[in-house]
């Protein structure tokens, strides 16, 4: 005999994932077009890029105000205040890509950070795979990435900066599998954390991939 208890804590928990889900792709949505009219602004205006060091203190900066803000309406206008900041810093980097002839990469990377998205999400979703055995292996593989990125920032080895990007792929593709797992089994209520955290690992993926199709179709 069915329980009306344990199926009405079913239905509520159900439609609880369905709401996140339908918040989460809404505002990521929303995020995607605002961090792409400010990145073709930033592009036409030709403005310089920030530089690292701004780069990291605005991005970071924004990261905690939201986290500490995610439960408020204020979250929202951080969100979009670092979307916003993170479309302008890729503008003065597509203007760099199109002056050396790379339109198509840029079109390419485009697509290919789409089906990467759209493949891992549609698996998750579909097989409801809890996929929170990955922390240990992306807490290691952060270690990994961060240290490989300031080493190159200092060495400038081609070789080691590919496979920087080739990381940054696969540590990005994982909190995607992790984020979207987290959302359909419960345990992630925040649409707005939810969101950034997605939103950010599609913007390395992109970025990565522009890396390596730059390298790999240099002449």
């Amino acid at each position: 005999m069915n329980n009306p208890t344990v199926n009405t804590a079913r239905n509520t928990a159900s439609l609880e994932v369905n709401k996140v889900l339908r918040n989460t792709y809404s505002l990521l949505a929303l995020t995607l077009a605002f961090s792409a009219i400010v990145a073709g602004v930033s592009s036409m205006l030709n403005m310089p890029y920030p530089g690292i060091l701004i780069t990291l203190v605005g991005f970071y900066g924004l990261l905690f105000a939201i986290h500490k803000t995610a439960n408020s309406g204020l979250g929202l206008v951080f969100t979009f205040a670092l979307t916003g900041f993170m479309g302008y810093t890729l503008g003065p980097i597509l203007n760099m890509v199109v002056a050396t002839g790379g339109a198509e990469i840029i079109m390419l990377a485009m697509g290919g950070t789409a089906a990467i998205f759209f493949a891992l999400s549609a698996y998750v979703l579909t097989t409801k795979k809890d996929m929170s055995f990955l922390g240990g292996m992306m807490m290691a593989g952060f270690v990994v990435l961060v240290v490989s990125f300031i080493a190159n920032l200092f060495l400038q080895i081609p070789a080691l900066g590919l496979a920087v990007s080739a990381m940054f792929i696969l540590f990005s593709s994982g909190a995607i599998l992790m984020q979207t797992s987290a959302i359909v089994n419960g345990g992630e209520r925040n649409y707005i954390l939810a969101t950034i955290t997605i939103f950010v690992s599609l913007y390395n993926i992109f970025l990565s991939l522009i890396n390596l199709l730059m390298a790999f179709t240099r002449d």
